[in-house]
């Protein structure tokens, strides 16, 4: 018997936005879902699925400081004690947001994303023009493209995932929200807050 060892490559940001665009056309082309459908389902891991996973993390940082402390020094693991993890978060980073220094993150090279804490990436977070002015004035393309003024005596920090690291941001707890639970603080955490364009609800 001839046994066949094979070994898995890891594909890249293009493979795998190749391989998804072929399967969307012929899921259409045969009639088993919809353009309008497959739009429908994105739309959902962008905006709920994926981003509620992120948040679940996030409120439990924000009641337990053990876990906090957990997150920030590994927040792969961290992720994986609440049964969080997989494919593009092999290597994730938190970095939190303080009263003196504001993080966002961007991928300047091309989409890299942590997709079980945050869904799938934004159109704007993929476009060239955000990847770049982000990096080169990022005050003022917080303020001019998603109307988050950050005050000048606040440091902003940007951090440029790749393909062997994930950044991602855990926000500053509102004021206001002392007593609440896990599921209500998660309600506060936007995805855009965890990218670090936006800020957390207020309570």
């Amino acid at each position: 018997m001839t046994r066949v060892n094979l070994v898995h490559t890891p594909r890249t940001e293009e493979e795998i936005a190749a391989r998804v665009k072929a399967i969307e056309s012929i899921l259409i082309e045969k009639g088993l879902m919809s353009e309008a459908g497959v739009d429908r389902f994105a739309e959902i891991y962008e905006h709920e699925v994926g981003p509620k996973l992120g948040a679940q993390v996030v409120a439990k940082a924000w009641i337990d400081p053990d876990f906090k402390a957990r997150l920030l020094k590994d927040a792969t693991e961290a992720c994986a004690e609440l049964g969080i993890g997989g494919l593009q978060g092999e290597h994730m980073i938190a970095v939190e947001n303080t009263p003196a220094v504001h993080n966002v993150v961007v991928c300047s090279l091309c989409s890299c994303y942590p997709w079980p804490v945050l869904g799938l990436p934004p159109n704007w977070f993929k476009s060239m023009p955000y990847r770049a002015r982000i990096i080169r004035e990022p005050r003022l393309c917080l303020k001019e493209d998603f109307q988050l003024d950050i005050p000048a005596e606040i440091e902003i920090r940007v951090w440029d995932s790749n393909s062997e690291i994930r950044y991602w941001v855990v926000p500053q707890r509102p004021e206001g929200s002392e007593g609440m639970s896990v599921d209500a603080l998660a309600g506060l955490i936007t995805r855009d807050s965890m990218i670090g364009t936006g800020l957390a609800r207020t309570a």
